[in-house]
């Protein structure tokens, strides 16, 4: 035991700034290639020891739309992390939800990572990073790269991550993000069933892939604005065509570049010091409505 009680760990959305779905694997999983940052936004969680709780994890949210049960990945977390270490305590888990879900943000990965590192830091940390990386692996294609704080390189269905060079993470960190997310989720499972049904097509051959990427590494003066790229887009854009059409009003009314993280709903900007942020929050309030989700960050 570490002699803490409780202990809170962020848990930070990212953005997928280059996201190639390059193709599917024979175990159903699909392969890619991306540059996955993570902000400085994203929710809290805190882990605090239960004595006399016979073992037992549980989960409240702030968020009566987030499950608090089993199905959770802090939860499944939690129950990996005791398979590994052996650790026996009981922890109550609250988390404070600022990332929405069905947002292609990573939130439940993230909040995974959170809950394994809150726990080794409970237990006196009897896991190290390559164990802790094992368990996320296990736990979801993109939770791997939460256990790292600064922009990366996945590969694979997303365990294989690889760090930036020094030079290109300095291009990408501290960047102004906004991130904006219409009230309607997309399912990632619905996203890749898309890209399944429309076949080859979909998807960007690796080597095509890695070229686009090895392009911008090797310029140097090259903006994350010239990185952006997602094939996921596609599949997003053809149901919920709110989507592209918000993306093109902003790209074109403020010269900002634009996307979609992940396998969306949610949507980003990379901003200019001097961007007028608020004039682009009233045109997407103009756009999706004042219950639509808008928030301004950094890349971490």
């Amino acid at each position: 035991m570490s002699g803490l009680n409780a202990v809170s760990v962020f848990s930070p959305a990212k953005v997928n700034l280059f996201l190639a779905i390059t193709g599917r694997r024979a175990d159903g999983f699909h392969e890619l290639v991306s540059v996955v940052a993570p902000l400085v936004f994203g929710d809290e969680l805190t882990a605090e020891v239960v004595a006399g709780a016979g073992g037992n994890f549980s989960l409240s949210c702030d968020d009566a739309a987030v499950p608090a049960d089993e199905t959770n990945l802090v939860l499944r977390a939690a129950q990996a992390f005791r398979e590994a270490s052996g650790w026996r305590g009981s922890v109550a888990f609250r988390l404070t939800k600022r990332t929405p879900i069905g947002a292609g943000l990573g939130g439940g990965s993230s909040n995974a990572v959170a809950a394994l590192r809150a726990l080794n830091t409970l237990a006196g940390k009897p896991l190290g990073e390559e164990a802790l990386a094992k368990i996320a692996a296990g736990l979801g294609s993109d939770c791997a790269l939460f256990l790292h704080e600064r922009p990366l390189v996945m590969r694979g269905r997303g365990e294989q991550i690889e760090r930036l060079p020094v030079a290109a993470e300095r291009r990408l960190r501290g960047r102004r993000v906004l991130l904006f997310k219409p009230a309607v989720g997309i399912s990632t499972a619905w996203a890749y069933g898309q890209m399944i049904k429309t076949g080859a097509a979909a998807y960007l051959p690796a080597h095509d892939a890695e070229a686009r990427l090895r392009t911008w590494l090797e310029d140097g003066a090259a903006p994350a604005e010239r990185l952006l790229f997602n094939n996921m887009e596609p599949a997003a854009f053809s149901k919920y065509v709110t989507l592209p059409v918000l993306l093109a009003w902003l790209r074109d009314a403020f010269g900002v570049a634009v996307g979609m993280s992940g396998s969306g709903s949610a949507c980003f900007a990379l901003l200019e010091e001097n961007t007028p942020v608020a004039k682009m929050i009233a045109c997407i309030r103009e756009a999706w409505g004042e219950d639509v989700f808008v928030v301004g960050t950094r890349i971490g």
